[in-house]
C-alpha cells in the first residue's frame, strides 16, 4: 500500500473518530461542564445572597440591641425615680410620725405638768390648812370649809 492511501485512510478514520466524539462523547462532557458551571454560578449567587441576608440580619440585630439597651436604660431610670419617690415618701411619713410622737409627748408632758400643779395645789392647800390650824390653835374642818379651800386652790 502506498503511503498516500494509508494517510487517506487514517484521515477518514480520524474524521470518523472526530464525528463520533462530536456526536456521542462531546455533548455529555459539554453538558456536564455546563451543569458544573451553572452549579458554581448558583453557589456564588447563593453566597452573595447569604452575605446580603447576613448583613441585613446583623443590622436588625444591632437595631434590636440598641432598642433593648434604650429600653433597659429607660426602665432603670424609671426604677431609680420610683426608688427616690418611695424614699421621699418614707421620709415624709417618718417626719409626720415623728411630729405625731413629739406632739403626743408634749401633750403627755403638759398633762403631767397639769397633774403636778394639781398635786402641788392640793399639798399647798393642805399646808395652808395646817398653818391656819396652828395659827388659830384649833382644828379647821376641811369638809365644812370646802368652798374656802377650793377658792384657795384656784388662786394658787
Amino acid at each position: 500500500m502506498s503511503i498516500n492511501a494509508t494517510l487517506f485512510v487514517q484521515c477518514i478514520v480520524f474524521l470518523i473518530l472526530v464525528l463520533f466524539t462530536m456526536k456521542f462523547v462531546w455533548p455529555p462532557i459539554a453538558k456536564a461542564l455546563d451543569e458544573r458551571a451553572q452549579k458554581i454560578a448558583d453557589g456564588l449567587a447563593a453566597a452573595d445572597k447569604a452575605k446580603t441576608e447576613l448583613s441585613a440580619a446583623n443590622k436588625r440585630v444591632e437595631q434590636e440591641l440598641s432598642q433593648t439597651r434604650n429600653e433597659t436604660a429607660s426602665r432603670l431610670a424609671d426604677a431609680d425615680r420610683r426608688a427616690q419617690a418611695i424614699i421621699e415618701e418614707a421620709k415624709v411619713r417618718a417626719t409626720e410620725e415623728g411630729n405625731k410622737i413629739v406632739a403626743a409627748a408634749r401633750a403627755e408632758a403638759e398633762q403631767q405638768a397639769v397633774a403636778a400643779r394639781e398635786a402641788l395645789r392640793e399639798q399647798v392647800a393642805a399646808l395652808a390648812v395646817k398653818g391656819a390650824e396652828q395659827i388659830l390653835r384649833k382644828e379647821v374642818n376641811a369638809g365644812v370649809h370646802a368652798d374656802l379651800l377650793n377658792r384657795l386652790k384656784t388662786e394658787l
